[in-house]
C-alpha cells in the first residue's frame, strides 16, 4: 500500500515563492506517475501538474509558466515549486500516484492519495 505525505503548505503573501513536497513511503516504486491536484472552496479537484517516471512533465493550465514539478526518486519525493502565487492559487494541494504511465489519467484514476496541505496566498 501506497502512502503519500504532502508537506510545506501554508500561509503566504502573494508573490512569495512556496514548495510543496510529497514524500512517497518507502520502497514505492520511482516508475509511479505522481500529479499534483488542487481544490477551492466550491470547484472540485483541478490538475495542477503531472510527472511521469521518466521525468517528462506536463501542466494543467493554473500552472503554466508560474509552477515546476520535479521529482528525487532516492528521496520518494515529488516536488512542487510555486513561484508568483496568487490569492486565487489558494487551495488544498493534493498529490496522487499510480502505477500506469501517463500524462492523461482523470482524477478518478489515481489509486494512491496523500492528505493535502493547505496553501493559502494573501493579496
Amino acid at each position: 500500500q501506497v502512502q503519500l505525505v504532502e508537506s510545506g503548505g501554508g500561509l503566504v503573501q502573494g508573490g512569495e515563492s512556496l514548495r510543496l513536497s510529497c514524500t512517497a513511503s518507502e520502497g514505492t516504486p520511482s516508475s509511479y506517475t505522481v500529479a499534483w491536484f488542487r481544490q477551492g472552496p466550491g470547484y472540485g479537484r483541478k490538475l495542477v501538474a503531472v510527472i511521469l517516471s521518466s521525468g517528462g512533465t506536463s501542466y494543467g493550465d493554473v500552472a503554466k509558466g508560474r509552477f515546476t514539478v520535479s521529482r528525487d526518486n532516492a528521496k520518494n519525493t515529488v516536488y512542487l515549486q510555486m513561484n508568483s502565487p496568487k490569492p486565487e492559487d489558494t487551495a488544498v494541494y493534493y498529490c496522487a500516484a499510480d502505477d500506469l504511465d501517463s500524462y492523461y489519467l482523470s482524477v478518478f484514476e489515481y489509486d494512491y492519495w496523500g492528505q493535502g496541505a493547505q496553501v493559502t496566498v494573501s493579496s
